[in-house]
């Protein structure tokens, strides 16, 4: 996949997890970046959010991230420990700690190992290596697999490519999850524009992702751009909007990778919801449905229920005119103008035995409509989250 140029990744384990899987990432730039990013609207924020929020707003050369460890809810020594890991990087570079951005994830409540930590940064940092697979395994938690997307697209003559990776796989109910995500590009943009672009793509990706309804103290999302590719800075008009399309690409194939990775997922599904007055009515239904454990048992058991689907409707709190509302599965419609229509149950079942499954709601009272991307619930999801701090 095409990488960014002038960007740099690797990934390494510093001993940080008790396995021996990768726990700490950079992310680096040879040349200055503009950056942009979103943050956790959990009241709880992580030490490395409220430091990274700070230093987003210079020029950043890397990102300094490591898994298995949250730094959340660690007072002042996880300021400290999150302003250290940007120091030792920074100074590996001859950059300021300020030019660095930090992310973590893994267990609340826990604080940093910063020696083993320091150990893993001079390491990471001496050998140019480029290894984005292990950067982007550095950041993973219970996910099962690295999540990577890209975009390569022509603004003028210059070749420019988009590059991003996320983790997660539980905890997700975005704005935004236990989720990292970090996005390269080598366009030349202005911070104006590389904020907005990010803001627009994550509305309508990782923000409508759920997994389990649970928000983080961690989420964070990174955009950084360092202008390799030499194009004509972008700020509006129509490189910007080509821009917004790829970038937006991107987010939306990251997003569908977390919501298949879920924990103890075996389906990803779609919630596709249809002509709504407003976009904030439309997400509201569409993400009551996708958070109910019961549409989300149902579907894991291959069970055409779609009262449960009514029922998450109508517990939504969106004014709806309940004889108007049609549902169906795939192509198999269930419910027409309010009441049960007749419907082979075994072509329902082929439809929801299928891996993506899709659930089209039609609220026919407007003309805005959404898709929130989520996943079943099984037996799976218990177990990893009944044991996940042993």
């Amino acid at each position: 996949m095409n990488f960014p140029k002038s960007f740099f990744a690797n990934g390494l384990h510093c001993g940080i997890k008790k396995n021996s899987n990768n726990d700490l990432s950079v992310f680096y730039s040879y040349k200055p970046c503009i950056a942009a990013g979103m943050f956790t609207t959990n009241i709880f924020r992580a030490a490395p959010v409220i430091v990274s929020e700070k230093n987003i707003k210079n020029k950043i050369y890397a990102i300094i991230a490591n898994s298995g460890c949250a730094n959340a809810c660690t007072g002042e020594r996880g300021i400290k420990d999150a302003m250290a890991m940007c120091e030792m990087t920074a100074k590996k570079i001859n950059v300021k700690a300020e030019n660095v951005l930090v992310a973590s994830t893994g267990v609340i409540g826990q604080f940093l190992p910063i020696n083993k930590i320091e150990n893993g940064i001079n390491k990471i940092m001496s050998k140019n290596i480029q290894n984005t697979i292990g950067a982007v395994r550095g950041i993973m938690t219970t996910d099962t697999f690295p999540k990577i997307a890209g975009a390569k697209f022509k603004i003028g003559n210059s070749d420019v490519c988009i590059w991003g990776c996320a983790k997660g796989s539980g905890m997700i109910e975005p704005n935004t999850a236990t989720m990292l995500s970090f996005i390269l590009t080598d366009a030349a943009i202005t911070k104006k524009a590389l904020k907005e672009a990010l803001g627009k793509s994550v509305e309508n990706s990782f923000n409508c992702l759920t997994v389990d309804g649970d928000m983080s103290t961690n989420d964070t999302i990174f955009a950084l751009a360092n202008g390799e590719s030499k194009n004509k800075t972008i700020s509006d008009g129509k490189s910007f909007r080509l821009f917004c399309i790829k970038l937006n690409e991107v987010s939306s194939k990251l997003t569908k990778m977390l919501a298949s990775d879920g924990e103890g997922a075996t389906k990803i599904i779609t919630v596709n919801v249809f002509n709504v007055r407003n976009i904030y009515d439309a997400k509201k239904i569409a993400k009551t449905v996708a958070n109910s454990p019961l549409v989300k048992t149902a579907i894991y058991g291959n069970d055409a229920n779609w009262g449960r689907i009514v029922a998450a409707i109508g517990a939504s709190g969106v004014k709806i005119d309940s004889e108007k509302i049609d549902v169906s599965f795939g192509n198999i419609n269930v419910f027409k103008k309010g009441r049960p229509i007749k419907f082979s149950e075994i072509n329902a079942k082929k439809v929801i035995s299928k891996k993506e499954v899709e659930i089209n709601i039609n609220i026919n009272t407007g003309k805005e409509s959404i898709t929130v991307y989520t996943c079943d619930l099984t037996e799976d999801y218990i177990k990893v989250n009944a044991s996940y701090r042993s």
